[in-house]
């Protein structure tokens, strides 16, 4: 196991520092959603940490195919910037579709955007 540490390269540890990077920030993300009390609250969860959790995970997955000799990679490429384009938008739309829903929230969340 020492030589496989010993013999890796710099690519190879960015890769693996980004997948547990990544890897951190989906958990974090998965808890927050599945621990805070109300929508809007759940909402920043999955929104920020989980894509940038994926977002790490992907570049991790760009930066290692792209080492391997065949150019960069441009699947990866699109998704990291179809991700990170569209994640913002979608908890916009869900956060007005709640606000129009007068969804519950407990009073720890912070303004009445709806008064």
């Amino acid at each position: 196991m020492l030589d496989a540490i010993h013999s890796a390269t710099a690519v190879e540890w960015i890769v693996a520092s980004l997948i547990l990077l990544g890897s951190l920030f989906a958990l974090i993300g998965s808890i927050g959603l599945w621990k805070l009390p109300d929508f809007f609250m759940r909402l920043h969860g999955p929104t920020k940490a989980t894509t940038l959790g994926v977002g790490a995970l992907v570049i991790g997955s760009l930066i290692y195919f792209s080492s391997r000799g065949e150019g960069l990679s441009m699947h990866e490429l699109l998704i990291t910037i179809f991700l990170f384009l569209t994640a913002p938008v979608s908890a916009n739309m869900l956060a007005k579709a709640a606000m129009h829903q007068r969804a519950k929230r407990v009073e720890r969340t912070k303004g009445q955007p709806w008064d």
